[in-house]
């Protein structure tokens, strides 16, 4: 028994619903620093405003996967979730640009990105449940497409309603611009019938059905994962040493944080260190005494991962490093790099900060652009060396700002950015979604967003330090760094081994 391959607008529906969530995640990427630093936040304490995004990743993706899996209603397996989700982000989206003060402020993008992340993620397990192995490939290109022509439209709305609308890009102090206050209302909207149009116009396979795919596929060995019925076959001994390890350096750390009088900052990744080190060794426990639940699945599953999954995580960590270091401080660095301002009530500092949004447009623009010519060029010189050129483009961009002095010249790097988003959004997806069992096709696209978080609490957390302590608070040098480590996750591409079929026509 095997999937029948698709249509292309088949395809087309299923995907339909990214072009609302990136819509709304486009308007949190270019606009939430701007929202926090009118509301008062200093330059240093953006970056640990921002933890909220990844860390409520971390937390609900592998959760919402996990239930995804064992899920099925009239709606069918990965749709309720697509569902709820839309409704909670678009509500959050209209309360993001309202909110009276700076703690609101993070504590409604926590919300917001929570909610994006219950639509997000089984949208990537939709495609490896839809779609044969060889159409895997364009289903990811064809989310990549939607991802970016979201995120262009939802990053150009504030410019667009300032230049065009003629609606004011300026407030009094603390007060968010109504430019920004539309946008954020406008993709709540977006956002709703994006997703409702996905839950409506397609159908899923039952249970029973994905069961008899997986019994038919053959996995190569290195890649073979334990089944839902034996986790407990896994090493119990091994699962208490790392949970002992990391809270061992979680509570290490932490103390010569404190000893030093060290960033605050610092404990959230270290403390997170021993969060996870103790849930280790809580499973490690229960599994001891035959207890078997979702809660010692989701942990041991963690040390189950396929070899191809190990290897792109590292793969992933240094992209979405950059990709996050990018988000945070753009604003920022053009403002003052090229711009020379930092009074947020100014009308230079807006202008800037909608120059920004139009170059985050020309971004995913590039990415919307050439979603479906990377699945071409990966047949020609495989999905790997595909990675690597396109990340050592974005890389090569984001260090090049550096050296422009003109806001017309910043389009040229946000070319290499495109081309380098457009491939982080289908090729590492390509090349997973093989190796992954249609049982945990779920839960393991959620731990896999492990590794696209992971980076952007690193970021968030040693970033403000790093640019306070060594580069005299200049937010320019946070993109230097963002770039040479996106081309050093290009070069991490080529330990992959991947055996990924490309099928372009259909």
């Amino acid at each position: 028994m095997e999937k029948r391959k698709l249509s292309f607008w088949e395809i087309w529906n299923m995907s339909f619903g990214f072009l609302g969530i990136q819509f709304g995640f486009a308007l949190q990427n270019a606009n939430t620093s701007r929202i926090f630093e009118t509301l008062g936040a200093k330059i240093d304490e953006i970056p640990i405003l921002w933890i909220a995004a990844p860390v409520s990743g971390l937390i609900i993706q592998p959760v919402i996967g996990y239930f995804s899996d064992r899920t099925w209603t009239r709606l069918g397996r990965r749709r309720p979730y697509f569902l709820i989700g839309a409704v909670l982000s678009s509500i959050a989206l209209f309360i993001m640009p309202n909110s009276p003060t700076l703690w609101i402020a993070a504590g409604t993008l926590w919300i917001m990105d929570a909610s994006i992340n219950v639509s997000m993620e089984p949208f990537r397990a939709f495609v490896g449940d839809n779609l044969p192995e060889k159409q895997r490939t364009l289903g990811f290109a064809m989310q990549s497409f939607f991802i970016g022509t979201g995120a262009v439209v939802g990053s150009v709305l504030p410019y667009l309603f300032t230049n065009v609308f003629g609606v004011s890009n300026t407030a009094p102090e603390g007060i968010i611009p109504d430019s920004v206050k539309w946008s954020f209302y406008i993709g709540g909207i977006v956002f709703l019938l994006s997703v409702l149009w996905t839950v409506f116009k397609t159908t899923e396979y039952t249970p029973e059905e994905l069961h008899a795919f997986e019994a038919q596929s053959k996995k190569d060995k290195e890649d073979q994962i334990i089944n839902p019925e034996t986790e407990s076959k896994s090493n119990i001994k091994r699962q208490l040493s790392i949970g002992i390890l990391l809270t061992v350096i979680g509570a290490l750390v932490s103390f010569l944080i404190f000893e030093n009088s060290l960033a605050k900052e610092l404990y959230i990744l270290f403390v997170g260190l021993i969060f996870m080190g103790v849930l280790f060794m809580i499973a490690s426990q229960l599994r001891s005494s035959q207890v078997h639940n979702g809660f010692t699945i989701i942990m041991t599953d963690l040390l189950n991962m396929p070899v191809t999954m190990k290897k792109l995580a590292w793969v992933q960590f240094f992209s979405w490093f950059a990709l996050f270091s990018m988000w945070i401080y753009t604003t920022q660095a053009v403002t003052q790099h090229i711009f020379g301002t930092t009074d947020t009530t100014s009308k230079v500092y807006n202008d800037a900060a909608d120059w920004v949004s139009v170059l985050f447009t020309v971004y995913n623009g590039i990415a919307a652009a050439v979603a479906f010519l990377l699945p071409i060029i990966a047949k020609k010189v495989g999905v790997r060396a595909t990675h690597l050129l396109a990340l050592c483009a974005g890389g090569v961009g984001l260090i090049s700002i550096y050296f422009i002095g003109d806001k017309q010249m910043l389009i040229l790097p946000m070319l290499g950015v495109g081309i380098a988003w457009a491939s982080i959004l289908s090729m590492p997806y390509a090349m997973l979604s093989g190796a992954l069992p249609a049982a945990k096709m779920g839960y393991y696209m959620g731990v896999f967003n492990f590794f696209v978080v992971i980076p952007q609490i690193v970021a968030a957390t040693i970033l403000g330090f790093v640019i306070k302590q060594f580069f005299h608070n200049e937010p320019i040098y946070a993109l230097i760094i963002g770039g040479v480590s996106m081309i050093f996750a290009g070069l991490l591409t080529l330990r992959v081994n991947s055996r990924t079929k490309i099928e372009i026509h259909e």
